[in-house]
């Protein structure tokens, strides 16, 4: 194929799955991580010495490092995963989540305008831009789509509808080939353990293996988690990683929802993990701690992905109980030889 990538966030989950997907479609990729202490390759770790792959040190917030990056390796295809990505996180730290994910954005576009016109560029949108605004369905479940409009609940939120929105200014000014994917929620085993799914499934495979090795459940430690009502649209990165490559293959650029098209709540993980482990009464370890309810919360989420199937023939793969399954039956086999002074176990960090 000779073609080659850039991605920005590489090392995050959507990162290293679109890594993945590059390197076995044939693709010379170039990777960006900021400059941290501690090492933060965990992901791509078994690809660092892959002869088609570089991991380069930048900073999107930088326009100086992104024009250098893009200068450097002149890119076919440039993607930006890069964002301070947790919607919690960012009511404590609102003006850092503008300056990476608006600001970054706006310095990728810049550079592919001014240098590399024919570069195309995916940037990451998200589904929470939509906050509790839908669309009513036929059936009657209400749903998003790309027509639907936004209405965002967060810092989080605000950033990516300000990229999301300059993305399409920029399409339609200076004629660019840039798209970007409106990504309900994403899960898989390389989840951040700030994530709500994967406190989840850590706390319950921690738990089996705690029950198996012999331990009395009822002294184990419980989990605190905040509003078990709240409902998303969850599927597996991998499938989405896929729509993210396909919007750059299409003759024209454009926005797509990528989502399952099912609903399910806090609740129903919950349920699902806890009977993945012959659990049958999550209540009898999950504490309601009101320090996780955010201020303001995005109560429900089901996108329609109908234009990307019809136009670029994407479907996911991965149901939500196959999802829970592979992430908690993953934890379990990793944690397994974690050894842990029960009173050292945290679950509500």
């Amino acid at each position: 194929m000779n073609r080659t990538a850039l991605i920005f966030g590489v090392t995050g989950q959507d990162g290293s799955y679109l890594l993945e997907t590059l390197l076995d479609k044939g693709y010379k990729v170039a990777g960006v991580s900021r400059r941290v202490s501690t090492g933060n390759t965990e992901r791509i770790y078994h690809l660092l010495d892959d002869n088609n792959f570089a991991l380069v040190e930048g900073d999107i917030t930088d326009y100086s490092s992104v024009f250098r990056i893009i200068d450097n390796h002149m890119p076919d295809e440039v993607y930006n995963l890069a964002a301070m990505s947790h919607v919690g996180t960012s009511f404590g730290q609102p003006l850092l989540s503008i300056e990476v994910t608006c600001k970054g954005c706006l310095n990728i576009l810049e550079v592919i305008k001014e240098h590399c016109k024919t570069t195309r560029f995916y940037q990451a949108s998200s589904s929470e831009m939509f906050g509790d605004s839908f669309s009513d369905g036929e059936d009657g479940n209400p749903y998003q789509d790309e027509d639907t409009r936004f209405n965002p609940q967060s810092p989080y939120a605000v950033a990516k509808l300000s990229a999301h929105h300059l993305v399409a200014l920029y399409r339609k000014s200076y004629s660019l080939h840039a798209s970007c994917g409106i990504l309900f929620n994403h899960e898989s085993e390389r989840r951040g353990d700030r994530f709500v799914t994967k406190k989840i499934s850590t706390y319950v495979a921690d738990l089996h293996n705690y029950i198996a090795d012999g331990g009395n459940p009822e002294s184990f430690p419980r989990l605190s988690l905040g509003n078990l009502d709240a409902k998303r649209d969850w599927g597996h990165a991998k499938d989405y990683v896929e729509a993210m490559w396909m919007m750059l293959q299409q003759d024209f650029p454009d926005d797509y929802v990528i989502s399952t098209g099912e609903t399910n709540s806090v609740r129903d993980f919950l349920i699902s993990a806890f009977k993945y482990i012959g659990v049958d009464n999550y209540k009898d370890f999950v504490v309601i701690d009101p320090k996780f309810m955010r201020p303001s919360e995005v109560p429900y989420l089901r996108g329609s992905s109908a234009k990307a199937e019809e136009k670029m023939g994407w479907h996911h793969k991965v149901s939500f109980k196959e999802l829970v399954k592979c992430m908690v039956s993953h934890d379990i086999e990793e944690r397994a030889s974690i050894c842990k002074p029960l009173q050292t176990i945290k679950y509500a960090s």
